[in-house]
Formats: structure tokens, C-alpha cells, sequence
């Protein structure tokens, strides 16, 4: 799991200035308002995600990660739906997240409106930039 971790941050930053990343690292990812699920085949790991608590009835997503190995298999999709629903158990009326306006983060762009996520404001600590680019989405629908 460090080794996805790792290069979850990496990818970050080889693709986004570096006043625009906000991946969580090992020590971020310990945080007790955090909360993180991987996804496996066997003993291999095909992804990762998370939530963070933002404020009572809004969580953030954060560190959604494919293995190379399982890229183009759904495990993206499939981790997703699985934040949503653990979004809507802890009672979240809203999960919002921060990406990447460039090509390399298109597909998770793609992704999230599938699912139903819509572009919003920048929200909690994050400035308004260029770069990055804010969805949310209801779960009291």
C-alpha cells in the first residue's frame, strides 16, 4: 500500500504545479478524520480510496488511486461507489473533491460526473485557482 501511496504523489506532482497538490501522504492519510478502503485481488492490490470528515455533513474524497495492474478493470469505479455509500453510512448530506484541470486528470474527471457529481466552488480550506478544478455531490438524492 506505500508503494501505491507513493505513487499516487508522485503522479501528482509530475502533473499539477506544486502550489496546486494536495494529496495526502502516509502521515496524512493516518489522520483520525480520515477514512481509507483498498480493494484487492487475491494478495494484490488493485486501488485505494478515501474520505475525509470536513465539517458535520460534508466529506471530502481524497486519494483515489488504481494500481497500474488493474487500470481499464473498473476497480476506479467500483472504489467510488464504495466511498459514496460509506459517505452516506457516516452521515454525509454531500461528498465533494478537488482534481486536476489538465489532461492527465480527464478520466477521473469523466469518472466523477458519471457518478454524478457535479462542479462547484472551491470549499474548506482550498484558494481558488486555475489549476484546480471542484465537484460535489448530493447524497440526500
Amino acid at each position: 500500500m506505500v508503494a501505491l501511496v507513493e505513487l499516487h504523489l508522485r503522479s501528482a506532482f509530475e502533473n499539477s504545479p506544486p502550489n496546486a497538490v494536495f494529496a495526502l501522504d502516509l502521515s496524512g492519510l493516518r489522520d483520525p478524520a480520515v477514512a481509507l478502503w483498498t480493494a484487492w485481488e487475491g494478495d494484490t492490490l488493485l486501488g485505494m480510496g478515501a474520505h475525509k470528515k470536513i465539517e458535520d455533513g460534508h466529506g471530502e474524497l481524497k486519494s483515489m488511486r488504481t494500481a497500474p495492474v488493474a487500470l481499464r478493470r473498473g476497480v476506479g469505479g467500483a472504489i467510488l461507489a464504495h466511498l459514496i455509500a460509506e459517505g452516506r453510512e457516516a452521515g454525509y448530506s454531500r461528498l465533494s473533491l478537488e482534481t486536476g484541470s489538465n489532461e492527465a486528470f480527464a478520466p477521473a474527471r469523466a469518472m466523477y460526473e458519471r457518478a454524478g457529481f457535479v462542479p462547484c466552488g472551491p470549499y474548506g480550506d482550498y484558494p481558488p485557482g486555475d489549476f484546480s478544478r471542484f465537484y460535489t455531490l448530493d447524497l440526500r438524492v
